[in-house]
């Protein structure tokens, strides 16, 4: 029996790159998908793609900024399904180019913990009681290496991303008698749509090389695979972690 059978599991970005390499996972092993995303286009395709391969899965366009909209991202999951047992949170966008902090843009800046921080905190706010009326289950949320450390002229990615780090302790510390596991997952260097403008030359690729001791660059299919275990029984005594996947970069 596949661990996910009957399981219902809500992606946010997860149409590309790690949300998207996550749907697939977890729909090879029989989970029923919720996907949201602000790219209808691409979402729906993406949908439709995962239905023609045998899999249940919903679409729901969703700005994870807005309140209103991760409220009703929940209420098409228990509509549609019934239930909510895995949660990944992991919308996001980064702030290339880098600015110091005196320039940094305050559009920028909202934007960013809007998205990232906000966004987080929203879809958690109505997650949970849905989670709690399936008897509990499994939240992840993406963080970055740069939830535990600074790199310069990136003040609302590293915000934002240390916030996520945060609120993941809080809930895992409120939740976790009541069936509820909260991670963070700490990506490195991951060859995603997101990083593609930082990786867009032979040197740049070289100096972020410099730093990683596994001397690659990660694949979203190795998040989605720590992504699923976080939310599987196998990982049922996690809870409240920072899950560092970055191939050693912040053992330097």
């Amino acid at each position: 029996m596949k661990e996910f059978n009957d399981k219902v599991v809500l992606i946010t970005g997860g149409s590309t790159g790690i949300g998207r390499a996550a749907a697939t996972a977890f729909a090879r092993d029989g989970a029923k998908l919720v996907l949201a995303d602000v790219n209808a286009e691409v979402g729906e395709a993406f949908a439709a793609e995962l239905r023609k391969a045998g899999s249940d899965a919903l679409f729901v366009r969703t700005d994870v900024s807005r309140a209103e909209d991760c409220e009703a991202m929940v209420a098409r999951a228990l509509e549609t399904f019934g239930r909510l047992d895995v949660a990944f949170n992991n919308a996001g966008i980064s702030d290339a180019p880098q600015t110091a902090t005196p320039e940094y843009s305050l559009d920028l800046w909202e934007k960013i913990i809007g998205i990232n921080l906000s966004g987080v905190f929203y879809c958690m706010r109505y997650e949970i009681p849905a989670l709690l009326k399936s008897g509990g289950g499994a939240i992840i949320n993406t963080s970055s290496v740069a939830g535990q450390i600074a790199f310069p002229g990136t003040a609302g990615y590293t915000a934002s991303k240390h916030g996520v780090v945060g609120l993941t302790k809080v809930v895992a510390a409120e939740y976790g008698a009541r069936g509820i596991r909260c991670n963070a997952l700490a990506p490195g260097m991951i060859e995603t749509p997101m990083t593609k403008a930082a990786l867009d030359s032979d040197m740049a690729r070289a100096a972020m090389l410099q730093g990683i001791p596994a001397k690659r660059f990660g694949k979203a299919e190795e998040m989605a695979d720590v992504v699923v275990w976080l939310g599987s029984s196998r990982a049922s005594y996690v809870n409240g972690a920072y899950i560092a996947a970055d191939g050693g970069y912040l053992i330097q």
